[in-house]
């Protein structure tokens, strides 16, 4: 792909926007940046961008500019239904998103991870157990580190292993992973796609372009994720924690098999009990990352050492601390109803549970069930409080917290020896925070006070 010389808008200013503008700029595109936000939110990125010689657009996209283009770059955070965007389309210019900018020019083989949940554990554990056997490594994409930013080390010899949302693959057109992974299908970000069917096709869209010669790692126990099986032509490897399978890694008894072909023999790869990560859905994680690394010729032995050293990634089920008998865990990263349900299904009963942010059109009463079961108060925080106050009335004591500090602080006063203070909070955190690690880090940083 030759950028040299080619005008190339890039819609929107964050982490990925910032780095694909960087990428365009080194291999010679005319460059332009355009944000809806105003330039009082953008000090530092526009220096940036004008230091780089690229032209900043910011408090809105104006048409012209979006018309003018060779090529569209679409950050992930942007909705691909942005009525200039929605225009431009109809003219024919060519529009992708930033991981599909970097596959155009990353060396050596891809696994990307995908799914409602788990994605961020599964994506590290896979990048470490690589590592770990002495593969060269590089990791990204949805995790933090943009994939364009991968391009420069990445060589023949690299596996990236990157992990992928629905909003990136939105923009994908020839992206091909070697070994692609769907972890699970449950319903999130119905704000931005709409419908679940919607948000299921997008997370399809991961092996729309793979071939007979790749691989396809799918949950046998998840219903829509089995469906993605009939739209693949890769070859399908199977992972499930209750039964035996044709092809893929399942649990048997206490330990985890790998069955490298159907009908062939299954070998041993570790029990089980050794997995140091808390939850039952964390050994669907272990299962899908055993099929991706033996799929990239990573021994069992390897992959048993990588797991039994793995630990939590943080804000996700992060044990933070214990305060007088009283056990806090940030689950930041559970910004689902789904996420929130595996959080609450890893602990027996006694937690108080602090949920809420910013709404991304949940159904909370999904979670009624656990919630008597399991769970003694919860706290809301956040615009999404009074939709998860209504939906939950009756259900159990609710106490309105509005800011996570204060449900921090109302859980302490109410907590006794044996309980969990669980932050599983359902929501995006975009309404009060930058982003989910923003929030696990406050959450982190108001226990320590506690504790001190």
């Amino acid at each position: 792909m030759e950028l040299k010389g080619k005008r190339v808008l890039v819609v929107g200013m964050g982490k990925s926007g910032l780095a694909a503008a960087r990428f365009l700029r080194a291999r010679g595109a005319i460059v332009t940046v355009s944000d809806a936000r105003p330039s009082t939110l953008l000090s530092g990125p526009i220096a940036e961008l004008l230091a780089m010689g690229a032209a900043v657009e910011t408090g809105g996209h104006g048409l012209l500019t979006f018309r003018r283009q060779d090529l569209i770059v679409v950050s992930p955070g942007v909705p691909m239904d942005t009525p200039e965007l929605k225009q431009v389309r109809a003219l024919g210019v060519e529009m992708i998103g930033e991981v599909e900018l970097a596959s155009r020019f990353l060396n050596g083989s891809v696994v990307a991870i995908t799914g409602s949940n788990g994605k961020t554990t599964t994506t590290s554990l896979i990048g470490e157990i690589l590592r770990g056997a002495g593969v060269p490594t590089l990791v990204g994409g949805n995790i933090g580190l943009p994939v364009v930013e991968m391009v420069a080390e990445s060589t023949d010899t690299t596996w990236s292993v990157l992990e992928i949302s629905s909003f990136q693959l939105e923009t994908v057109e020839t992206f091909a992973p070697k070994i692609a992974v769907v972890l699970n299908i449950t319903p999130d970000h119905l704000d931005r796609h709409g419908t679940f069917e919607k948000y299921a096709e997008a997370k399809t869209r991961i092996t729309e372009m793979q071939t007979p010669a790749d691989f396809l790692v799918l949950n046998a126990e998840d219903k829509p994720t089995q469906m993605v099986a009939a739209k693949t032509k890769a070859q399908i490897f199977w992972f499930s924690p209750r039964r035996p399978i044709k092809q893929g890694a399942f649990v048997h008894g206490d330990s985890i098999l790998f069955l490298p072909r159907e009908g062939g023999k299954a070998e041993p790869v570790m029990p089980v009990s050794e997995i140091p990560l808390v939850g039952a859905h964390n050994v669907e994680n272990v299962l899908a990352a055993v099929c991706a690394c033996r799929l990239a010729g990573v021994s069992s032995e390897k992959i048993r050492e990588g797991v039994r050293g793995f630990k939590a990634v943080d804000h996700r089920l992060q044990f933070v601390a214990e305060v007088a008998g009283v056990k806090y865990y940030n689950d930041s990263k559970a910004t689902n109803v789904d996420a929130t349900a595996k959080a609450l299904a890893s602990f027996e009963g006694n937690v108080l549970l602090i949920l809420g942010g910013k709404d991304k059109g949940s159904d909370y009463t999904e979670l009624n069930d656990l919630l008597r079961e399991r769970v003694v108060t919860v706290y809301t925080i956040g615009s999404a409080a009074e939709k998860i106050e209504t939906q939950l009335a009756g259900v159990m004591t609710l106490k309105h917290a509005e800011t996570l500090e204060r449900a921090v602080a109302l859980a302490t006063e109410d907590a006794k020896a044996g309980d969990t203070v669980l932050l599983a909070p359902a929501c995006a955190s975009f309404d009060q925070f930058e982003s989910y690690e923003h929030r696990g880090r406050e959450f982190v940083r108001f226990v320590t006070e506690i504790k001190r």
